[in-house]
């Protein structure tokens, strides 16, 4: 016995050894990932640490009026975002210390106070030998490494953040707050600009691009709550492609080529994030399949539309059908991402996800 017990505690060592090192090089990986990698990749580390924040969170807003709900989801993204280095430095600091372990020293004291203090540049604990030098100093360039990256990646996900809010704020003027198909047209006609929407169509096509781009390769970027409580980038996307859809379908005016693209862009974007985040969503829409508005909300929305002056069409039956027809594309994803980043209330989009019922 006095024989084999030394020889488990080699392989022990050998296998501490080994586990550390994949354990640095998982950590270093996610990282990469995570913070670098242009295309959107969730990895264990970090969707293991948001699905834990988000179901705490919801927990936390469960049975809460939507002003307290937005307060505390403020600070979802933040806190999620400060975990990821908190997480990732740890978890080198623990590949380290096996190492360590592995290479001869004895005491968990001493193992955590030499990671820890290569890994924080503190330099406080060093070890002589070629081998651990090159380790130590491995150590603290991988803990450099990660918090630059992490400063690098903030600029990043701020300036998507405030080019995403600049169309949501602008969209105030035009469709209110919170926002409203009914007042977006509206207004519009009232304006005499219905028939000149190429522009902002554009503008919408070119916002829903960079929004899947962003919000897939930035994970928190979608949690992040617009400065005005009334005010999300879901419910703009919704109401904005509500209303390209209302006017081709319902409102008497020339056929403008934009609005259909509009809708296609924006659907194809609310998809992909929709995927991203695993939650419903709709790949190739069946045009039997339910949509989310009834017929009987349509023809309340078109009369309304009616008592503003808005020249309507005369058939409203196949208004309702054409009207579902885009409807139908981006229904599901948008009240899906609706529900999960807990939007707050506007009609045809949140006033019927999961979270509002």
């Amino acid at each position: 016995m006095s024989d084999i017990l030394p020889q488990l505690i080699i392989y022990g060592r050998i296998l501490a050894g080994i586990a550390g090192v994949l354990i640095v090089i998982w950590t270093v990986n996610s990282a990469i990932k995570a913070f670098i990698t242009p295309r959107g990749a969730r990895t264990y580390i970090t969707q293991t640490i948001f699905n834990t924040v988000y179901f705490l969170f919801k927990l936390r807003v469960r049975n809460t009026t939507f002003e307290k709900r937005d307060k505390i989801m403020a600070l979802f993204s933040p806190i999620t975002l400060f975990l990821y280095p908190f997480v990732m430095l740890n978890l080198i600091l623990i590949g380290y210390m096996l190492i360590y372990w592995a290479l001869g020293i004895e005491s968990l004291y001493e193992i955590f106070w030499e990671s820890g203090s290569s890994l924080l540049t503190l330099g406080y604990a060093s070890e002589d030998g070629f081998l651990f030098k090159a380790l130590e100093f491995s150590e603290a360039m991988l803990g450099l490494i990660l918090v630059a990256l992490l400063i690098a990646y903030l600029p990043t996900m701020y300036g998507a953040f405030s080019r995403r809010e600049t169309n949501v704020l602008l969209l105030e003027s035009r469709a209110s707050s919170p926002p409203s198909m009914i007042d977006f047209i509206t207004r519009t006609h009232r304006n005499g600009e219905l028939e000149e929407l190429s522009a902002a169509w554009m503008s919408w096509q070119l916002w829903f691009a960079e929004l899947e781009e962003s919000h897939t390769s930035l994970e928190l970027l979608p949690f992040f709550r617009s400065p005005q409580p009334n005010h999300s980038w879901v419910t703009a996307a919704g109401v904005v492609l509500d209303s390209a859809a209302m006017i081709l379908a319902a409102v008497d005016t020339p056929y403008n080529s934009k609005a259909p693209f509009l809708i296609r862009t924006g659907y194809l974007s609310l998809n992909r994030i929709a995927k991203f985040f695993q939650v419903p969503y709709t790949e190739e829409p069946d045009l039997t399949a339910p949509i989310s508005i009834s017929k009987a909300e349509f023809f309340k929305a078109f009369d309304m539309l009616v008592e503003q002056n808005v020249p309507m069409v005369e058939n409203r039956n196949q208004a309702w059908l054409d009207f579902y027809g885009w409807r139908v594309n981006y229904d599901t994803a948008l009240l899906s991402l609706s529900n999960l980043t807990m939007a707050p209330y506007a009609e045809w989009v949140s006033d019927r996800s999961i979270i509002q019922q």
